[in-house]
């Protein structure tokens, strides 16, 4: 697996200097839902993306926000060119390039590059996570209270507003602070690098997930949905976070 991690890497630095490169060339922004958009930029690096890693393993299939799937094999790339597109279109310099590597449904490979600060994350599973290749663990912080914790709101699903309301005033009273950058995928990278101690949203797609989660536990944190479900893929509701803040928030929410 670590010659597709090396792939991935490729391809995420190749998207990220692109998309560094084409920031001030967004010639078209389209609502693919309320709150929700796709720009020209994302298309572009998305197709380098799948070019970059088809030039390699061609008979592989692709997972793609903007694109879909495509492609019939047990190997399948799950990709997010930019995560967090309305920071991007807005110039807030908070986004990121997501790439898994699935194979017969279980993610083997993460790679999550944030092109403006540098920073590459990465884990092949079983063998520990990275940050620009050095060894990142989850933070020791003993359950909520000094626990800073990351969530995002359920822009894509406001049906979903009110349950989130409910698991915000649980945990909230609970924590030393709450974080609302706009990328799960970043989110998730930073529980993983001991930056935040845990994350938690609705609504999430694979795309958004499938690196980070690998990240998050390969760095030694733990992954469900928000009753605690493993198979967190099948579910609406993510989080990630230490052991020690991951039981504490179970236990408040539920």
């Amino acid at each position: 697996m670590q010659a597709f991690l090396t792939i991935a890497v490729r391809a995420a630095r190749k998207a990220g200097d692109f998309i560094i490169r084409e920031s001030d060339k967004i010639r078209s922004v389209q609502s693919k839902s309320q709150h929700d958009y796709v720009t020209n930029v994302d298309q572009a690096a998305e197709k380098l993306i799948i070019d970059t890693i088809a030039h390699s393993y061609a008979d592989h299939a692709f997972l793609g926000e903007e694109s879909g799937k495509t492609g019939t094999s047990e190997y399948v790339w799950i990709i997010d060119p930019i995560d967090g597109t309305t920071n991007f279109i807005r110039k807030v310099p908070h986004w990121c390039v997501s790439i898994a590597c699935n194979y017969k449904g279980r993610t083997e490979v993460g790679a999550i590059y944030d092109p403006i600060r540098e920073e590459l994350f990465t884990a092949v599973r079983g063998r520990g996570a990275q940050l620009n290749g050095k060894r990142i663990r989850v933070s020791n912080t003993n359950g909520l209270e000094h626990s800073l914790l990351a969530t995002g709101f359920p822009f894509r699903n406001k049906q979903k507003l009110e349950q989130y309301m409910s698991v915000f005033s649980k945990l909230y009273p609970h924590c030393s602070d709450m974080r609302r950058a706009g990328s799960a995928a970043l989110d998730l990278a930073y529980v993983a690098a001991s930056r935040y101690d845990g994350f938690w949203e609705f609504g999430l797609n694979e795309w958004d997930i499938a690196a980070g989660a690998l990240i998050v536990k390969e760095a030694g944190g733990m992954v469900s949905d928000i009753h605690g479900n493993p198979n967190y893929e099948q579910s609406d509701s993510l989080l990630a976070a230490t052991p020690k803040a991951f039981k504490s928030m179970l236990k408040a929410i539920n």
